[in-house]
């Protein structure tokens, strides 16, 4: 009886954010967050007292305005280093635990989950916790193997003596670290009342959770902490879709090892008439510099790095990289080093999802859709990449009266000289104080900005002309490429330089289709007769049968008319005969 009070509870707490008009980014997960801790409240989860304080914090800082990347990422590497990932049963009890876990310093946050096992992350108050436990932690003995004795931050749990039945539990109230399958969702999203609803909610069931961002910063903590070895002042930053707002559940982690920052560099001559330096290994050029670097830390990875299976060395890429399964966090990681381009980009869509909510929710729409119609695919080929067709909404965006974000260049001129930046020739200056940026009132739906999506680029001239953020505006074809979306900072490429006719053919017929069938029906229709509401609006566009339907559909309903055009014209054809004698 307790259990369908809780799950009443829950479906409450979800449909109510479902239909919650956002104000912003920073709003929806606040409310989220508020949610979760009246849930686990509920089910008797332990919220420590430092969580609370947390909420209140959120709250302070959405007076405040939106907080830029750089001071987000500063917080959550501060929160990581002093973090541990621990590996536990299932059925431990997490009041004991804890109560374990205390004596070595106040925990200041706390969660489980499932990957290849149970796992819990544990955020203490200060870095003297971590240390405090590390201590007491000891090297494993195996019988038939020998241990790598490198030592870190990920751990196992165990259990000494007689286990008591009292000290279980029935199972760790675990967070989900992937998104719920597509026929789920479809359910979900076909019992809402309108489109934006539908939207909104989708965007609530796939983007990057709290717990899911944590255990991001940590696994690339992780990684600083073998790569220090070798250079001690290094860091180890996530970018792309794991900090730029767009991140779905379970999307790969891109990380790039910043060498940037180590002391020693840039420095003054001094007065003085001695002066030393460090002796250094010189190469032919900065590539192969980052080759070697990629090459004896994928090596450090692969051999001592815990839980890291599956390396490889991809050193002749344009970008060099090593890439990697982290099997206790189950995530797919690429590391890059000073990939800082790559930075600036991942800044540049972090501005523009804050700057209006509707940014954030119709990428994850077209996402969404476009990977339900196999348009995107995590296999490198011939289809159209996320960062393209973000990219893509960016500049519908920008082309709408009035716009609802600015271009690049326009955030350029507002910059002040702390925001000079120029990256290996590029210009990649963009204005970072959200305050000096004034948005046109645009008061669009999402429903109606989502139909226009499709719309527009169901017409829109790819043949000569290419996508420019930059400019806002669309340019004529520097080159010979089926799509050509132009990159915002490097000018000379071209982003979906991959993407070949055929793929681009297929986006445009669906994106003509699915304008269409949106177009059909303005209210969510009567349920069936078991109950189930049946797809309508945004669920029927994630229903490839549906969407690959709608060319048969449009031609039948042409058909009565052309029969009776084929049966004037045979009457015509009667009339005008010579009779037979």
């Amino acid at each position: 009886m307790r259990s369908c009070t809780i799950f009443r509870a829950i479906m409450a707490s979800y449909r109510a954010l479902c239909r919650l008009h956002l104000r912003g980014q920073g709003s929806f997960m606040t409310c989220v967050q508020k949610a979760h801790i009246c849930v686990s409240r509920s089910v008797g989860t332990k919220v420590v007292a430092t969580q609370a304080e947390d909420s209140g914090k959120d709250e302070r800082e959405e007076k405040a305005g939106p907080k830029s990347l750089s001071a987000f990422l500063v917080e959550r590497q501060e929160q990581a280093e002093r973090s541990v990932l621990i590996s536990c049963h299932p059925k431990t009890s997490e009041k004991k635990f804890l109560k374990y876990l205390s004596r070595h310093g106040d925990i200041k946050k706390h969660f489980f989950y499932d990957s290849y096992g149970t796992y819990a992350v544990v955020e203490f108050s200060t870095q003297d916790g971590v240390r405090s436990l590390l201590d007491a932690a000891v090297i494993p003995s195996v019988s038939h193997e020998s241990a790598v004795p490198f030592k870190s931050r990920l751990l196992s749990l165990r259990t000494t003596g007689a286990v008591n039945q009292s000290d279980q539990q029935p199972g760790l109230q675990c967070r989900p670290q992937s998104t719920v399958p597509i026929s789920e969702l479809i359910q979900t999203l076909a019992r809402q009342e309108t489109v934006d609803q539908q939207i909104m909610c989708l965007t609530q069931a796939y983007q990057l959770t709290e717990e899911n961002s944590r255990l991001r910063f940590l696994v690339c903590s992780l990684l600083k902490d073998i790569a220090a070895a070798y250079f001690p002042e290094c860091t180890v930053k996530p970018f792309g879709s794991s900090v730029n707002g767009f991140g779905k559940l379970g999307c790969d982690l891109d990380m790039f090892l910043d060498l940037d920052d180590i002391s020693g560099r840039d420095v003054q001559t001094p007065k003085s008439s001695l002066s030393v330096e460090y002796q250094m290994k010189r190469a032919t050029s900065e590539r192969a510099v980052t080759q070697s670097i990629l090459s004896v830390i994928g090596e450090c990875v692969d051999q001592f790095g815990p839980g890291c299976v599956g390396v490889q060395k991809i050193l002749n890429a344009r970008c060099p990289l090593v890439r990697f399964s982290h099997q206790p966090s189950g995530f797919q990681c690429d590391l890059t080093v000073n990939n800082r381009v790559a930075l600036k980009s991942t800044e540049l869509l972090y501005l523009y999802g804050l700057l209006d909510r509707r940014v954030r929710l119709l990428v994850f729409s077209v996402r969404c859709w476009a990977r339900a119609h196999s348009l995107t695919s995590s296999i490198p080929g011939a289809w159209v990449t996320n960062f393209s067709l973000t990219v893509m909404v960016l500049f519908f965006l920008q082309r709408r009266s009035p716009p609802i974000i600015p271009p690049l260049d326009h955030l350029r001129q507002l910059a002040g000289p702390a925001d000079r930046s120029v990256i290996e020739g590029n210009d990649c200056t963009f204005v970072s104080d959200f305050s000096k940026i004034q948005l046109q009132t645009n008061t669009e739906t999402l429903e109606q900005l989502l139909n226009d999506f499709f719309e527009f680029y169901s017409t829109f001239p790819f043949g000569k002309m290419s996508i420019n953020i930059r400019k806002g505006k669309e340019q004529n074809k520097p080159e010979v490429a089926p799509l050509h979306i132009q990159n915002p900072f490097e000018t000379s490429l071209n982003v979906s330089k991959n993407v070949n006719s055929s793929q681009l053919e297929r986006f445009v017929a669906l994106c003509r289709e699915s304008a269409w069938l949106l177009q059909q029906r303005d209210a969510p229709p009567a349920g069936a007769a078991d109950g189930t509401p049946p797809a309508w609006g945004l669920a029927t566009l994630l229903l490839p049968s549906q969407v690959g339907g709608v060319k048969s559909r449009r031609k039948r309903k042409r058909e009565p008319a052309s029969e009776r055009i084929k049966s004037l014209l045979e009457s015509l054809k009667s009339k005008n005969s010579p009779k037979n004698s």
